[in-house]
């Protein structure tokens, strides 16, 4: 064998092991973006699980105020104490207090003759008093002809449903405190016994059931609103069902928005809730229909069927993004840039709120001025980083999901009534996501369309200033015989508290 050939046979073996070596390379450049990854998601769920509230993400509120955007507190709080008297006018006791006569002395003159000095010193103290469960025994008077042949016997209390023991108040009750309070049934029925009235569980589950049952007409209506909303939100989260041998997964969506009125100041928030067994995009279709508008939600493919051409228009949420970058940060320290220009989003929105012009024009002209410049900026900052990034790793997947929807994601730019985030959706499931740590699962599929029909009714109920408890117990009682072309009024956001009629 030549020198030519050696030549010709090394030159090969080397040409063969800078494949193998520049195949090497890649693999070793996809293990370690795998492993940066695998650390993220690591990283990620300890910190979810074993945490401290400092080592989570905090929320926008306090990114602004670290930026030195920060309410007035005092006039936080008159706000919410003029709120909180708008809603529920508070029984109101005056306790009068006299000085005791050993002090009445004057230590200067040592006179006892004291005089009122105007309408004396007053201070404000809340106090709880003991819940009163009443048990009323209602007597029916009988009365017979002096024929003997007719007997007459006097109407008996009204009832939610036939042979109820149970008030409507009293069931009203027992749902808004599962439902918005997240108190479980059994516990319910151990503070039941404690206040002397016998309860177990199951008679607390068949109240439930039938409160449902007997609200449901109210529910599929307000659920025929949510298509007609312009603007609608929606999330969706887990919800456990009882199997045998385990639970299942099952959903619990959530669509919201305002149903227009004669003025913007008329327009009325609506909130509803639907069950399904699966998180297939058929719920969205469901609810929403071919109508067209605009859907506020995170990237989600199950929403793409109602946001196609000739549907609705998406758009983004920035919260979401917020939320990528924060669980990137560990591995990538510039992700704390991407965040800084989210913050600078929300302090337009925060001045345009503390400033009572949301979904004004001028809310818009103050987007105008500076969130776009914002928005460009901060695509301009993401194109750059994009190369210098692994694809797969948690800055660069950060990365990939915001430019991959920037046109949802600026959608707001356009429209002050868009808003710049899902956070509404968000809260609105916060409910059912204390629910699910208390009260665990729901015990059937039947069940978990019950408990979305009345979360619906009670979410609209809070978001429209309506006391929920008065609102069952007054529409439990009403539905059954109000006529059906005008259901509408004993909606949550439409609903008026009867009139007490003057005493004879």
């Amino acid at each position: 064998m030549g020198s030519g050939d050696h030549r010709c046979e090394w030159r090969e073996r080397a040409e063969g092991l800078a494949a193998e070596l520049g195949v090497a390379r890649t693999e070793i450049a996809a293990m370690r973006e795998q492993m940066a990854a695998m650390g993220a998601t690591l990283e990620k769920l300890q910190r979810h699980v074993f945490g401290k509230r400092s080592e989570k993400m905090p929320p926008v509120g306090e990114a602004l105020r670290k930026a030195g955007v920060e309410p007035d507190p005092a006039a936080a709080l008159e706000k919410r104490r003029e709120n909180a008297e708008k809603k529920r006018q508070l029984v109101t006791r005056e306790i009068h207090h006299k000085v005791p006569e050993q002090q009445k002395t004057c230590p200067k003159c040592g006179g006892h003759d004291f005089a009122a000095l105007g309408s004396g010193k007053l201070t404000e103290l809340y106090e709880m008093l003991p819940s009163i469960i009443e048990r009323q025994l209602h007597v029916q008077e009988k009365l017979r002809c002096k024929c003997g042949e007719t007997i007459l016997t006097a109407p008996g209390a009204a009832r939610v449903y036939d042979k109820a023991r149970y008030g409507p108040t009293f069931m009203a009750n027992v749902v808004v405190a599962k439902v918005a309070d997240a108190i479980p049934l059994h516990r319910q029925a151990k503070q039941f016994n404690r206040a002397g009235v016998p309860m177990s569980r199951s008679t607390l589950v068949d109240l439930f059931h039938h409160c449902a049952n007997g609200v449901e007409p109210l529910y599929l209506r307000l659920l025929e609103l949510v298509p007609k909303i312009e603007i609608v939100q929606a999330d969706e989260t887990t919800m456990r069902v009882l199997a045998k041998g385990k639970t299942r997964t099952s959903w619990l969506w959530t669509f919201l928005g305002n149903v227009e009125g004669e003025t913007d100041a008329d327009d009325k928030p609506i909130i509803g809730y639907v069950y399904s067994k699966t998180r297939s995009g058929e719920t969205p279709v469901k609810v929403l229909g071919d109508t067209i508008g605009l859907l506020v939600s995170d990237k989600y493919s199950g929403y793409n069927k109602v946001t196609v051409p000739g549907k609705r228009v998406r758009a983004g949420c920035l919260a979401h993004v917020r939320r990528k970058f924060f669980d990137a940060l560990s591995a990538a320290p510039d992700a704390k840039r991407a965040m800084d220009f989210i913050v600078e989003v929300y302090k337009v929105e925060r001045a345009a709120l503390d400033n009572d012009l949301l979904g004004t024009p001028q809310h818009l002209e103050m987007r105008q001025a500076r969130s776009v410049q914002v928005m460009d900026e901060f695509k301009a900052w993401l194109e750059a980083e994009r190369p210098q990034h692994p694809p797969k790793g948690p800055m660069g997947e950060a990365i990939s999901y915001t430019l991959g929807q920037w046109g949802a994601l600026t959608r707001f730019l356009a429209d002050a009534k868009i808003p710049v985030d899902n956070n509404a959706s968000e809260r609105a499931l916060r409910a059912a996501a204390l629910g699910r740590k208390n009260w665990l699962f729901v015990g059937h599929d039947e069940s978990g369309e019950n408990v979305a029909g009345l979360f619906s009714l009670i979410a609209t109920c809070e978001a429209n200033g309506v006391n929920p408890t008065e609102y069952l117990a007054d529409v439990l009682m009403r539905v059954q015989t109000h006529p059906a072309s005008r259901i509408d009024e004993l909606l949550p956001h439409n609903w008026k508290p009867p009139t007490l009629q003057p005493s004879a």
